[in-house]
């Protein structure tokens, strides 16, 4: 499988120019007002997941320089002195010591296929981190999108909060007013009371539904200098969850999109072949080893310390090994290498068959999440034209005060419930897109 260019051009651009970006990240104050596409960014720079995906190409491309090194010539350099008594000299008693300096080079011209497959496999092995990489980055960025739409969600369900606690007492207000006139019963205003103090507790669930959000969200985006001036600020979030004209997927073409794109593929496939590569370079200690060497050798002369009674002169020529008989290690590498080469196979297939169905899901929840956003905004136009006749009704003295809380509960219970699929909309779309592979729309851009 072919690395898809644009897969190519987002980890390159997007991965390491970021990361350059922010390589010690400096303590930064939080914003006043914080939008989808600011907090994008700064996951891209700080999210951990990312700079530790970040980090594993960087460990490959180090493994793969490693690798190549037997590719090219290698040059040693050695040098030794020794001295011993004079009983035990080998040449007189004046001759006790004796020093040696060596440079050698040495360059492998046949080593039965297996630098050039470890080096392939190495160049696999960066590659297929590179797809972890994009796959990584859309996992979390998927993560990041659907918690700042859970902080939007949380704020909106406060101000739906607040504002059927307000006209709850705009409600009681009314009671103890008609009590007052005498058009109506203690037991309204009792009635009302209890409406109110009802609807007390979800407003603080909200609440702190939301700041946990945002500290979700914080983490998330590996914003981790939650000290001084930002201890307790939280910003406003700028965003809404309303949703204009629906998001629509033919399932054969994002099928197909997701085969051709899903980096999680392309990283196996990579790996696959890296693996095919291993089989190779054990097959190679099956074969000799031939390699070039040559140097140059200054020695001590015997029987004279002076430095221009020295030997030296130069050397090459050719050096093979051949490891015959290694006691069947070079067999039980090449059968494990086989071994690594089926499972990874088998590893693409089933991931294969585990994207199809997420794909599927994802197609399936997305259907639904539509559903029940127009059944929701249907349900909210009701429910306040049923508040506004249940006032009417209670103005005339032809409806109860029943009626009315029994009406303002349900229009409350509406709007949460529109804004609840509002964003399962929000969140399916965002999946539906990362399950066939497509980049985030702030990264695209």
């Amino acid at each position: 499988m072919k690395p898809n260019v644009y897969h190519l051009v987002l980890v390159n651009l997007v991965g390491f120019a970021l990361a350059g970006l922010r390589a010690a990240p400096e303590p930064v104050s939080l914003p006043d007002s914080l939008d989808l596409k600011t907090t994008i960014g700064y996951a891209l720079d700080n999210n951990f997941a990312i700079r530790q995906a970040r980090e594993r190409i960087k460990q490959q491309e180090g493994i793969e320089i490693q690798v190549r090194a037997r590719e090219i010539p290698n040059v040693s350099a050695g040098g030794s002195y020794t001295e011993n008594s004079k009983q035990i000299s080998s040449y007189s008693p004046q001759d006790t010591y004796a020093w040696s300096i060596a440079l050698q080079a040495r360059q492998v011209l046949y080593a039965g296929g297996g630098v050039q497959s470890s080096i392939r496999s190495a160049r696999l092995a960066r590659e297929a981190a590179m797809f972890e990489l994009e796959g990584v980055i859309n996992q979390q960025l998927l993560s990041v999108r659907t918690q700042f739409y859970t902080v939007l969600l949380a704020k909106q369900r406060i101000t739906v909060q607040e504002e059927n606690v307000n006209l709850l007492g705009q409600q009681m207000k009314d009671a103890k007013n008609r009590f007052d006139a005498g058009t109506t019963s203690n037991f309204d205003v009792l009635r009302a009371e209890v409406a109110l103090a009802n609807g007390q507790p979800p407003l603080i669930q909200a609440r702190n539904d939301f700041r946990i959000a945002v500290e979700q969200l914080r983490q998330l985006i590996g914003f981790a200098m939650a000290s001084g001036p930002n201890l307790t600020k939280v910003p406003e979030f700028v965003g809404s969850l309303d949703i204009g004209k629906p998001a629509t997927f033919e399932l054969s073409d994002v099928l197909s999109a997701a085969r051709a794109n899903r980096p999680e593929l392309q990283q196996l496939a990579k790996l696959q072949e890296a693996s095919e590569q291993t089989i190779k370079t054990d097959r190679a200690g099956y074969l000799p080893e031939v390699d070039l060497i040559g140097g140059y050798d200054v020695v001590r002369t015997p029987l004279s310390g002076a430095w221009d009674r020295r030997a030296e002169g130069w050397m090459g020529g050719v050096q093979a090994t051949w490891n015959i008989f290694d006691g069947r290690a070079t067999a039980g590498r090449v059968v494990q290498a086989k071994s690594q080469f089926e499972q990874a196979k088998l590893s693409l297939a089933s991931t294969a068959l585990a994207v199809e169905v997420q794909v599927r899901q994802a197609n399936s929840s997305l259907i639904e999440a539509w559903e029940l956003v127009q059944a929701s905004s249907k349900t909210v136009e009701q429910a306040e034209e049923a508040l506004r006749l249940a006032n009417v009704r209670y103005s005339a003295g032809t409806a109860t005060q029943l009626d009315v809380l029994t009406s303002q509960v349900a229009l409350t219970e509406a709007r949460l419930n529109q804004l609840q699929a509002n964003y399962g909309y929000h969140v399916a779309l965002a999946t539906m897109q990362q399950s066939i592979g497509q980049a985030d729309e702030f990264v695209r851009s």
